[in-house]
């Protein structure tokens, strides 16, 4: 092996230790440490606090608080610590953790302060008004030529510095003596995981700013270490400790006792669901039904339209199985609208109905002037002559505005809401995402809407057939994509909504899907699309060509739309009255740092009927997809299920694991101070490393309580054991993730009365014992169920 293929094979190991950082415009939650997931959790843990200096479990003050809050069962705490050879009791091991020596944060070195100018000067995507010259040469070759004019550095000579990156990187080596490459890659690339994973997002999607203007790790290296050797900086790195420190482990077994404890009231709550075997009198079908997005915001307002009305309800992942680019009508840049590890084969694209010139043309002529008034105001705010007078001229109109947000926003929400928006208009097409733009083929459009139908275990089919995407609407909030659709690329879900109610509604889709698959859609039934916005819980129709058969049952239906936002507001907000103004507030108050919660608290994912689950009330804590094990014999459906929003659950739950206990690392520290940078990312005041994740108010109520609890991801199943099994061993990468504990798996088996049984490592299988006579469902009412 010759030293460059060397290297490149260590740059490449070394990546792997560090997360993706997604861009604000996309901001898609992952696991920061999915590079260390082929070790056991303890493990990866530790070395991610070697490399990357973060801390990886909640305080003892954390702590503290959840055991006082019953969060954590003491006695489940106690036979923990005994299991572990800890005898003490938990309140003196809770001193030992916080009299424990805590890690100080390290002051930003020398070359971590060159790199970040550098890094943001070169990546800012259109931002900065003059662009750093020779950026189509890639990074490291626009850094070299402009490296000699940085006093930082020191004017250094480059003359004999080679033009290849890796070449770069090759020289730097052969002036030291270092053995152990991977050592030294990853300890350089962790200095500014915020960053190098924001280079690494760039490089596995190649978007356009990375096709123009390319930069690679090994770009990043070559300049790194080239200044470090220019500076005299040493190049090696802290070994690694060898062992735990007590308190490390002491925080490990706390947070087992704190996730045992929320397994067992869960499961005790689910057993108590499966028990009650005799099926409620209701009606035999539905007035309405309606699918949302599997996202733990969906069981609220699941709930309260569920209580509004005859109304059924379905979880499914927000993109409906429509792996797809959006193109917003009238603009040429289209964004991913399917799962980020999803291909998108298609395109979703709108065109006007029959009838509507005139509504069009007016919508192209507001958006002609719209564009013109942001290109103008742009320039009048960013070039020289004009930015003070255009300050002093508009502060006025601007400070205006922001009064009417704060102290008039239902009359500012009905001004800018009121505009012609192309949905009432257009319909959705979905096209070959290529050169040809043509419709795909019948039997294409066919498979999207039965593999929903497959996935949900639908059996029969309401007059009113609703899906529900969901995105959120919050003003001056740098993470408002956090906000939206995860499953959509941090998108709104509402395209792929109204197209599967397009597809659902054709003819010619209903006669293959009745002739080749025994799936029977009423003539009756109309689908519509709908988005559920999770500010405010409002969802909106988008029910234009609902036909005049429909038009009673659709008032109604959105009669109790509107009953079921007030409840849902009202408990969500904790308010008696006023909760939708309250919630629409919120929504458009320049100066709210907490719009909405987004996915803070979820800890569960549960696969099964509603009927498991409709009764209880879930707190919004857990993920929920829908799934009729007896509709699925093979096993396909599960699978899709296990492999899919499963794993993308558990991205979601440890991408808020670490964004909480440890913030200023793997989280997006405070909003007050936060300053964007390239339209892509923040950083913390006037620079350092690149923020990786949510930030402090997303996950806290105030600076120091929590309101995040920092659980590993819990997934329950209710299928039969066998199938589960055979799905783990088929798929090496969950068996993976449950074996090294990243996640916990437990089956409600069909096949054994429904007992609850917890994974283990090596497929080894725990039933548990739960006495259902102990279960105690707060704020519903238990009604008689039957899960088979």
């Amino acid at each position: 092996m010759t030293k460059r293929e060397q290297i490149l094979l260590s740059i490449e190991a070394a990546s792997q230790r560090i997360g993706t950082t997604w861009p604000l415009y996309s901001f898609v939650a992952s696991n920061p440490l999915s590079g260390y997931e082929k070790l056991s959790f303890e493990n990866a843990v530790k070395e991610a606090e070697h490399y990357l200096k973060s801390k990886s479990y909640p305080s003892a003050s954390v702590y503290r608080t959840a055991l006082e809050n019953n969060h954590i069962d003491k006695s489940i705490l106690e036979g923990i610590l005994r299991e572990a050879e800890y005898y003490d009791n938990p309140e003196a091991y809770l001193n030992q953790m916080e009299n424990a020596p805590q890690k100080t944060s390290q002051p930003q070195s020398k070359l971590d302060v060159i790199m970040t100018k550098w890094l943001a000067v070169f990546m800012d995507e259109g931002m900065a008004e003059w662009q750093m010259p020779n950026k189509e040469k890639g990074f490291f070759k626009a850094w070299k030529a402009l490296a000699s004019y940085d006093k930082d550095i020191g004017k250094p000579s480059l003359k004999h510095v080679p033009d290849d990156s890796v070449d770069a990187i090759e020289q730097v080596l052969s002036a030291h003596n270092i053995s152990n490459y991977n050592e030294l890659f990853t300890a350089h690339i962790s200095a500014l995981p915020g960053w190098t994973g924001y280079i690494k997002h760039r490089t596995n999607t190649n978007t356009v700013w990375q096709q123009q203007f390319p930069i690679t790790i090994e770009d990043y290296l070559a300049v790194r270490l080239t200044i470090a050797n220019h500076l005299g900086f040493s190049l090696e790195v802290d070994k690694k400790p060898k062992e735990d420190t007590p308190d490390t482990k002491l925080k490990h077994l706390w947070l087992k006792a704190w996730e045992k404890t929320f397994q067992d009231k869960l499961t005790l709550n689910l057993a108590s669901q499966a028990a009650q075997n005799t099926l409620e009198n209701k009606a035999d079908l539905p007035d309405a039904q309606m699918v949302f997005c599997i996202d733990t915001r969906s069981e609220l307002i699941r709930r309260h339209v569920e209580a509004s009305g005859n109304y059924e309800t379905f979880g499914y992942a927000g993109f409906f199985g429509i792996a797809a680019d959006y193109q917003h009508y009238q603009e040429d840049i289209s964004v991913k609208s399917c799962p980020p590890i999803v291909g998108s084969p298609y395109k979703i694209t709108e065109a006007p109905l029959e009838n509507t010139s005139v509504k069009d043309e007016a919508f192209k002529r507001n958006k002609k002037v719209a564009t013109s008034k942001t290109r103008i105001l742009k320039r009048l705010k960013n070039m020289l002559p004009s930015s003070f007078g255009f300050v002093e001229g508009s502060g006025a109109f601007y400070g205006l505005s922001l009064v009417a947000q704060s102290f008039m926003p239902k009359v500012f929400l009905k001004l800018k809401n009121d505009k012609n928006e192309y949905e009432s208009f257009c319909e959705p097409q979905i096209t070959y995402n290529d050169t040809t733009q043509k419709a795909i083929a019948l039997e294409e459009k066919v498979a999207i809407v039965k593999s929903g139908f497959d996935l949900m275990g639908w059996e029969q089919f309401a007059p009113l057939v609703l899906f529900v995407g969901h995105g959120s609407k919050t003003a001056n909030n740098p993470f408002a994509s956090s906000l939206d659709c995860g499953a959509c690329a941090a998108n709104p879900g509402r395209h792929n909504a109204r197209l599967l109610a397009t597809l659902a509604n054709d003819k010619d889709v209903r006669r293959v899907l009745a002739k080749a698959h025994n799936i029977n859609i009423p003539k009756s039934t109309i689908f519509v699309g709908a988005e559920h916005n999770t500010t405010t819980d409002e969802i909106e129709l988008f029910d234009n060509q609902v036909p005049e058969t429909h038009k009673m049952s659709l008032k109604a239906l959105k009669d109790n739309l509107l009953k079921a936002q007030e409840t849902a507001t009202a408990e969500r907000l904790g308010v008696t009255s006023g909760s939708i103004a309250l919630a629409q507030a919120k929504s458009i108050n320049w100066g709210e740092t907490r719009p909405e919660w987004g996915l803070a608290k979820n800890a569960a994912f549960i696969v099964g009927s509603r009927k498991l689950t409709a009764s209880s009330n879930l707190d919004g804590r857990c993920f929920m997809h829908s799934y009729n094990w007896k509709l699925d014999p093979e096993g396909k459906a599960l699978e899709g299920i296990m492999g899919g929003p499963m794993v993308v659950t558990q991205w979601i739950n440890n991408h808020y694991y670490f964004s909480t206990v440890d913030n200023d690392k793997f989280g997006g520290g405070s909003k007050v101070t936060h300053n964007i940078t390239g339209h892509y990312g923040v950083v913390q005041g006037n620079g350092g490393d690149l923020k990786m994740g949510l930030p402090l108010q997303s996950l806290k109520s105030t600076d120091t309580d929590m309101y995040h609890q920092p659980l590993r991801l819990t997934t329950i199943i209710h299928a039969p054991l066998e199938r589960v099994e055979s799905i783990l061993r088929k798929n090496k990468h969950l068996q993976m993730l449950l074996d090294n504990e990243w996640m916990y798996l437990k089956v409600m088996d069909s096949s054994d009365k429904n007992t609850i049984r917890t994974y283990t490592k090596n497929f080894n299988w725990h039933p548990e014992k739960i006495n259902v006579s102990k279960v105690k469902i707060e704020n519903v009412k238990v009604t008689n169920i039957d899960i088979n």
